[in-house]
């Protein structure tokens, strides 16, 4: 098996940086890049403008800050890289960004910002390691 994509989805959390550390410790050791996944919050839709195109380059913005310190470690490791930000479920999004891009694995954080979902494992590793069509590698 090659390694030549890493699907490295973040969400801010400790867990998820540690995830992106391993992901570009991973891709140095087997020459791989890696795409950097945010999926933010779906856009509200029941907002008129000019409140709803504030909503959305607020939620954009905030993406855009969340990823920029993932950004930073991928460079610090000298790999190289794509990002993509996404709206809607992580759960469900991170699977199939990562066959659209196919990856030939997907490293990702065992919990996210929230320690309240899921008991051993978070809800959306759970769901990824369900609905994926590669190697999931859950990093604690």
């Amino acid at each position: 098996m090659e390694i030549k994509k890493i699907m490295n989805p973040v969400d801010g959390s400790e867990h998820s940086r540690r995830a992106t550390i391993y992901a570009c410790e991973l891709a140095r050791l087997v020459n791989a890049e890696i795409v950097l996944l945010h999926c933010h919050r779906k856009f509200p839709v029941i907002l008129a403008e000019p409140y709803f195109q504030d909503a959305v380059n607020q939620i954009i913005r905030d993406s855009e800050n969340l990823i920029t310190p993932f950004v930073k470690i991928i460079q610090d490791h000298g790999v190289g890289f794509e990002t993509r930000i996404l709206e809607g479920s992580a759960g469900r999004m991170i699977p199939e960004a990562a066959r659209i891009e196919k990856a030939d694995i997907i490293v990702m954080g065992s919990r996210g910002c929230t320690n309240l979902e899921g008991l051993f494992l978070g809800s959306v590793a759970h769901k990824v390691l369900q609905r994926g069509s590669c190697p999931v590698l859950v990093v604690r």
